[in-house]
């Protein structure tokens, strides 16, 4: 958030008092629209709608709320003990697909033992009620190292269960098979592992993993009938995204954010900029069982923002089709469709203070449902407040009402109309003596009749807000990682005279861009106190820390204050010997020299690919300036410092091509001895009708290339043959494609995770039947464009591993490999020498 909306937001807050201003307000719905309020007063995170028509409410405070025949009931179906700190907690719940006779609910929270992480449990229920000691933990993801970007939503489709994962505010993680943050996880739902998750075979990848490249999905839907999945992923910097999900797809985060044009990463179905919001959340498709909407709305999307209080739809067919359905909600985080076709909406609220980034705790959260009426009168779906004002301050009331459009306000103070008291919000004042137990209410109508508000109660006050000081921090202090942040204040009230530690409330706000994260909970009862800044965690500089004082005084008039603290920050400069090669800063690619801006003694991580290509030529790493290893962890010091790799020249570090042997051979074998031999190939090759060569036949013949192929990341990546007809692919031993058959020209990839500077063996089999000719073997990574594999990336000396056969014609056709040696090691597999 930008200081000057803040300080704007703080000053109202301050003026009116944080419960008047920051009542909840109802949405402004389309013509014939009418929304009810079903309950409030919640910390709620999401929520789901039971088959029996019960809403089933996650309160962030580990609660699982239940809502039965329109009412909150008192007990808890489940209270679970959660991290709640900042946008940890319990996140989500989902029914069983036959719960109607298992009883199954599986929940989604944030463990604090024995170690934080976010887990996935199983409960039995006994009607509104879980059976104690009934959780089962299903699966759970490794240790969080931030507090933030948890994703935690739960769906599912059919029998199997898709889990959303955000990266704990580590954006490698997205990127990183080896862990379960940042992705889509699908699991059965007895925790097993679905035989064809797209990463199962993958070395050293979480088999749970479905898809990856996710910043924080907070929410996701799937379509009733066609099983299409939608991804919300709240962005970073740029972009609100709707992801198609697709298994195996990798969706950019952090290295793409909104759409791209990159073959690697599966670009957005549908992004918007953060000019428009800052905070994609809800998600359900409109497919109820009986549709009440107008059939316009059938098979749309309902998806909300969080800071700019809208709910939109969209068109799955075309994402160009975007239509706003209601403005004015408060902080939504879930939206529903129950069976009935009525639409439900979490309005989550926050403790106030005037941040839309408020992530720690809320006490009125309400949902609200909402039913299409047609032509309707009236009727008042948010209430006005008793208030409670010093004299010479302005008081708020407001109201909202829900109806056939326009609707026409008229606020009263006794009965009396209040002039220009027209609009849903009165401001009323400056307050006097005499408005001291006023009444006053407010009247909507249009043209099919007219509601009233209840009637509320003004009371003006002699007594006046306590004042407030913070004595530290100073204006100028700032701050850099692992240093303390102290502060102190002092407070006086006119009627209490000087106010003592029980007056005073802390509370401290980590800032970055336009939004904010909690660092430090509400500290109540202290005049001083200190905060240690961690060094680890957000490593932008456009950050900053703010300290809140809020002081009460007897008779429950409050005052709110802040204080900025920046950080202190230097210029990193990160080089090259020779220049231009590739450098990794937190993760990203980058190619250097480059310069970043650093807050001193928050924590980086540098890194290299080694060896590197760059311009034909091949560079091994000789050391950093600063003598750490190729990847290590930097704390940046108070004054500008340039780190520099120097690399040595390394001419074996550049491929140069794989061994290429080609057969007459209408038995698509590779018996005896090629009919020709050819060195340094990359596979891309559009023979048309004819062949290699002209001792090749037209049709009926067959090709191999051997070697190995050296990867420039560390990360999964796809190998893509292109053939017209049949065709075979190993990476390190591991079988990626088999289509030996016939085949127009055809695409098929398989995916493998690798590790830079490190040569695999790489085998390509083909064979061609007739007609047209066509051999073309590529690569894509998260950083590596989708390209052929070029000649410096390929070698064609041998390596001893063990292929992997996926049947026995494959065994047998790699049984006669002409220049390898090979040897059985088994029914499914054969040393190569």
């Amino acid at each position: 958030m930008n200081s000057l909306r803040s300080a704007l937001l703080l000053l109202i807050a301050a003026v009116f008092g944080a419960t008047s201003f920051f009542q909840a307000q109802a949405a402004v719905l389309p013509i014939n629209f009418a929304e009810t309020e079903i309950v409030g007063q919640l910390d709620p995170t999401s929520m789901t709608i039971a088959p029996d028509g019960r809403i089933f409410v996650c309160e962030k405070n580990g609660k699982v709320r239940v809502v039965k025949n329109g009412a909150l009931l008192a007990t808890p179906f489940v209270t679970i003990a959660v991290d709640n700190f900042n946008e940890r907690g319990l996140q989500s719940l989902a029914f069983d697909p036959d719960f109607a006779t298992n009883q199954w609910v599986y929940v989604y929270y944030t463990a604090s033992s024995p170690v934080v992480r976010n887990r996935v449990s199983r409960f039995t229920a006994n009607g509104d009620v879980a059976v104690v000691g009934s959780e089962l933990i299903l699966i759970e993801t490794e240790n969080l190292s931030g507090s933030v970007h948890n994703g935690g939503a739960l769906h599912f489709r059919g029998t199997e269960l898709f889990i959303s994962t955000g990266e704990s505010g580590n954006g490698a993680n997205s990127q990183d098979l080896t862990n379960k943050l940042g992705k889509i996880l699908r699991i059965n739902r007895d925790g097993t592992i679905p035989a064809d998750n797209p990463f199962l075979g993958t070395a050293n990848a979480q088999p749970s993993i479905w898809a990856y490249g996710l910043r924080n999905p907070f929410t996701f839907g799937i379509q009733p009938g066609t099983g299409r999945m939608f991804i919300n992923d709240v962005g970073g910097n740029s972009f609100e995204e709707i992801n198609d999900g697709i298994a195996g797809s990798n969706y950019g985060w952090p290295n793409s954010e909104g759409p791209t044009a990159n073959p690697a990463y599966r670009t957005p179905f549908y992004a918007y900029s953060h000019a428009v919001g800052c905070a994609i959340t809800g998600g359900s498709f409109y497919n109820p069982t009986s549709a009440q909407f107008p059939p316009t709305y059938v098979g749309r999307y309902f998806f909300a923002d969080y800071c700019n209080g809208r709910i939109s739809t969209i068109n799955p067919a075309n994402a160009a089709d975007v239509l706003t359905f209601a403005t004015g909600v408060d902080r939504c985080v879930d939206i529903d469709v129950a069976p009935d076709g009525s639409l439900y909406y979490i309005a989550r609220g926050g403790q106030g203070g005037g941040s839309t980034g408020d992530n720690t705790s809320s006490t009125n959260g309400k949902i609200f449902r909402v039913v299409f009426t047609g032509s309707q009168a009236p009727s008042i779906s948010v209430q006005p407040q008793n208030t409670t004002v010093p004299i010479g301050e302005n008081a708020t009331f407001t109201v909202a009402a829900s109806g056939t459009n326009p609707l026409n306000y008229q606020w009263f103070r006794n009965n009396v109309s209040v002039p220009n008291g027209t609009a849903a919000t009165l401001v009323y004042g400056p307050v006097v003596a005499g408005d001291n137990g006023a009444i006053f209410k407010c009247v909507v109508t249009n043209v099919y009749g007219q509601a009233s508000s209840n009637e509320v109660t003004l009371f003006a006050t002699t007594n006046t807000r306590p004042n407030a000081t913070i004595l530290t921090p100073t204006v100028d202090s700032l701050y850099s990682g692992g240093s303390t942040i102290s502060f102190s204040g002092s407070a006086s009230d006119a009627e209490d005279g000087a106010l003592g530690a029980s007056s005073f409330s802390w509370r401290i706000g980590f800032f970055h861009d336009d939004h904010d994260h909690p660092a430090m909970a509400p500290v109540g009862g202290i005049t001083t106190g200190t905060y240690n800044v961690a060094t680890t965690g957000e490593t932008s500089a456009n950050v900053f820390y703010r300290v809140f004082l809020t002081v009460t005084d007897s008779q429950g008039l409050s005052r709110t204050v802040s204080r900025d603290v920046f950080p202190r920050t230097a210029n990193l400069t990160f080089t090259t010997v020779p220049t231009g090669l590739r450098v990794y800063l937190d993760g990203a690619p980058m190619t250097a020299p480059f310069t970043v801006e650093a807050v001193v003694g928050i924590e980086r991580t540098v890194g290299l690919e080694n060896p590197q290509i760059l311009g034909g030529s091949g560079y091994r790493f000789v050391s950093w300036s600063d003598g750490g290893a190729v990847a290590h962890t930097i704390s940046p010091p108070a004054v500008n410092t340039t780190y520099t790799a120097t690399f040595a020249s390394a001419p074996g570090s550049v491929g140069t091509g794989l061994k290429g042997e080609y057969f007459t051979n209408q038995a698509r074998t590779f018996n005896g001895a090629p009919t020709l031999t050819r060195n340094g190939e990359a596979v891309n090759f559009s023979w048309g009708g004819g062949s290699p060569a002209p001792s090749i036949s037209a049709d009926n013949f067959t090709a191999r290339w051997n070697g190995q192929v050296q990867p420039q990341f560390t990360e999964t990546y796809t190998f893509n043959t292109s053939t017209d007809d049949g065709v075979r692919l190993w990476v390190d031993g591991q079988p990626l494609v088999d289509k030996w058959v016939d085949q127009s020209e055809t695409t098929w990839s398989g995916t493998i995770a690798l590790v830079a500077g490190r040569r695999y063996a790489i085998r390509m089999e083909y064979f061609e039947n007739g007609g047209d000719a066509v051999a073309k073997l590529s690569w894509n990574s998260p950083s590596q464009s989708l390209q052929i594999i070029p000649v410096d990336r390929l070698f064609p000396d041998p390596i001893s591993l063990t292929l992997s056969t996926p049947d026995g014609a494959a065994q047998e056709s790699a049984a006669n490999t002409g220049n390898w040696l090979v040897s059985r090691t088994g029914p499914t597999g054969f040393r190569w020498r």
